[in-house]
């Protein structure tokens, strides 16, 4: 597992070059991104997302799994964010803390995370399903909590982007198909196509860290040691927690495997995004987003060694 999970990161990794040489020779700016991230977030995320839905066959015990894996992973970044506004809560009025509070546990589990694990288990598709609960469970916080910890606003907290934002509403359309099995029924194009669409989100991705990485001064980007510290705690400390505490359940190997390796991914773009929103460090965000996504080809390989 190790070295499966180590060659796919560093790929991973492989496709911010191309996007970062790009902008060190001007052929592409920063000013692109907002078009390649609406292009990530509304069409290639909800595709992304109704195929790992649906690359599973129904069965009542699977679903059941679907349902305990976004409970389990709602309830472990809820609590642990609690856990640090406790310890933090002093000093919550240092924007880095609560910057901190969301890097802890917002992770990038689709884009970055679901190739790698369903590359260590190419036989078990629920794995990709897991990634899509994660992801949803996610969300909820973002558009919540998240919102909240940036602002310190509730006006900004909503439950209404929570459920209704691309991924989210992507998974509530193919979770009809995951039960009725109709996917099978759906041309053979209309799934290749939808496949093939999903499949870019992790080079879109990356590529957008490419040009994002080529466009902020390498000075400033590893010379904050808070931004080490978030890093520690998302790569490190969260994902080691998060295993500990279904370790012992009686629950599937791929399940817990599941839980930790997707715990364990960079720090989200979202996280930059609504700091860009709400005017609020985006600079610290940013730095949090490269710094994890550039270190995790030693975090992530070696905690599959506890599998």
């Amino acid at each position: 597992m190790f070295l499966i999970s180590l060659t796919n990161v560093l790929l991973m990794l492989a496709y911010i070059v191309p996007s970062f040489l790009l902008c060190k020779a001007k052929k592409v700016t920063a000013e692109h991104l907002p078009t390649l991230s609406t292009i990530l977030l509304y069409v290639c995320s909800p595709c992304l997302t109704f195929v790992s839905v649906t690359a599973l066959e129904f069965s009542k015990q699977n679903l059941i799994n679907l349902g305990l894996f976004f409970l389990v992973t709602l309830v472990l970044q809820a609590a642990v964010m609690a856990v640090i506004f406790l310890i933090f809560r002093k000093k919550y009025e240092e924007s880095k803390y609560r910057i901190f509070t969301m890097g802890t546990v917002m992770g990038n589990v689709g884009f970055f995370g679901l190739p790698v694990i369903r590359a260590l288990f190419p036989d078990s598709p629920e794995v990709m399903t897991y990634s899509a609960a994660f992801v949803v469970s996610m969300n909820v916080l973002v558009y919540t909590v998240g919102v909240f910890c940036l602002t310190r606003d509730k006006k900004y907290m909503s439950i209404k982007p929570a459920l209704l934002n691309p991924t989210t509403i992507g998974f509530a359309v193919a979770l009809p198909f995951f039960v009725t099995g109709a996917t099978a029924y759906l041309p053979e194009i209309v799934n290749n196509a939808i496949t093939f669409v999903g499949n870019m989100s992790t080079p879109l991705c990356m590529f957008i860290l490419g040009i994002r990485l080529a466009s902020v001064s390498f000075k400033k980007l590893f010379a904050r040691p808070f931004v080490y510290l978030t890093c520690l705690s998302k790569l490190l400390i969260f994902p080691i927690v998060s295993y500990a505490a279904v370790y012992f359940l009686p629950l599937p190997l791929t399940f817990k495997a599941s839980v930790l390796i997707l715990s364990a991914t960079p720090c989200a773009n979202i996280i930059l995004s609504l700091a860009e929103i709400h005017k609020s460090e985006t600079e610290l965000s940013a730095n949090c987003v490269l710094v994890s996504t550039l270190l995790c080809f030693l975090t992530i390989p070696l905690l599959t060694l506890l599998v």
